[in-house]
């Protein structure tokens, strides 16, 4: 099913149309989950929850919308959750001890180092803007927040990331050299 279609269905669609927007949207919700919370299994837990929402709440979603801003926007707010989450859960021992099996990741050590400095909505930016490469005018519907104050917020984010980045690779050159 075309996304267009898709966005004038789902809100009064089924299994069916949620299955469609799965396929469509799925991967690059995993991606865009996984690069704000740099966690492949939770990024995993994220998606799914953001299509249960989506489907708990389609009769909300206006027809002729986009259905991809309005996923994004689903899974933006799921990830904070969860970032809000792990930071609660840091101050329990227990859970703090559990290794995470990141295996699957694709993400490189350093850049993860260097992502894990910036926030939530910082990743979440960037990503959007780098790697699915969204204008400023599909940002709003996500992140509901004018074009402008993105451009700002991804500037600063992007230097920030840039200046992580580089301290990361002179730790490492000092170790080389």
């Amino acid at each position: 099913m075309k996304s267009d279609i898709l966005d004038n269905t789902f809100s009064t669609g089924g299994e069916y149309e949620l299955e469609c927007a799965i396929k469509l949207y799925g991967q690059s919700l995993l991606r865009y989950c996984h690069n704000i919370l740099c966690d492949y299994h939770n990024a995993q837990d994220a998606v799914q929850i953001t299509f249960i929402k989506a489907y708990n709440k389609r009769k909300g979603f206006k027809k002729g919308h986009s259905l991809s801003a309005w996923l994004y926007r689903i899974a933006y707010t799921t990830c904070i959750d969860i970032l809000r989450k792990r930071k609660l859960l840091f101050f329990i021992p227990e859970i703090n001890d559990i290794k995470e099996d990141v295996s699957i990741d694709y993400i490189n050590e350093d850049l993860r180092e260097a992502l894990l400095k910036l926030t939530g909505s910082e990743r979440a930016l960037i990503y959007s803007r780098v790697m699915d490469e969204k204008s400023y005018k599909e940002l709003e519907l996500i992140y509901q927040v004018s074009s402008n104050t993105l451009r700002k917020r991804y500037e600063r984010a992007k230097n920030k990331l840039i200046k992580a980045l580089e301290i990361e690779n002179s730790y490492y050159k000092r170790l080389e050299g």
